[in-house]
């Protein structure tokens, strides 16, 4: 992922800059330098916006739910060890790219307090998801190899849905004390991803306000 990392760093910088120097970047408290670069960077934040707050929805409210249904725990695990750096990934890459374009349409000096909020609301989304990604999501994935190859020894893992650890962890010291910090790991994980999708809830009730229909 270091293509990833130098990509978000960069985004990073470049909104940093938009925000607190606009002049530099060519962006004025007057407006921009053309209607036109306008409507693209509109037209980037609200696609890059809306991608990234439907993945999160289809993943932590659908999507994770219907798999963790249907498919053997040790496959669901696997599984989500596969889509989860990519949707964080994704999200993170989103969530970059709606910070430096709402940060050029609105440059902090000239923005009002809502707008400033906004901004906050777009970089706590990327700050969290950059967090899952790069500390709680690795975390996570070596906890559960491990978890699952104490598992396969006492042969659970292949069960659909309700989970034969916890009884087996009652004879299983072992077990427990992964269950404990895995449950600990993911539980980080999991917060972490809803503070992201509630700061984007935020964002989309700000752009329903500026719908006129």
């Amino acid at each position: 992922m270091g293509w990833l990392t130098r990509f978000l760093t960069a985004v990073v910088f470049l909104a940093v800059g938009v925000i607190f120097s606009p002049e530099t970047f060519g962006s004025k408290s007057d407006g921009l330098n053309s209607p036109k670069l306008s409507t693209y960077l509109k037209l980037a934040h609200l696609l890059s916006f809306s991608t990234a707050w439907g993945a999160a929805l289809w993943v932590t409210f659908i999507g994770g739910i219907i798999l963790f249904k249907n498919l053997p725990r040790h496959q669901f695990g696997n599984l989500q060890s596969k889509m989860f750096p990519a949707y964080f990934s994704m999200v993170g890459v989103c969530c970059a790219i709606s910070v430096a374009s709402f940060g050029y349409l609105h440059p902090w000096k000239s923005s009002d307090t809502a707008e400033k909020y906004q901004l906050g609301f777009l970089l706590s989304a990327f700050a969290f998801n950059l967090a899952n990604l790069f500390v709680f999501t690795p975390m996570t994935i070596e906890m559960m190899k491990q978890r699952h190859k104490v598992e396969r020894e006492q042969n659970i893992g292949d069960e659909i849905g309700w989970s034969k650890n916890v009884e087996v962890a009652k004879v299983n010291p072992k077990l427990a004390a992964m269950n404990k910090k895995f449950g600990m790991i993911h539980g980080l994980s999991s917060l972490a991803n809803i503070m992201s999708f509630g700061s984007l809830a935020m964002h989309s009730w700000y752009l329903a306000g500026k719908i006129n229909l």
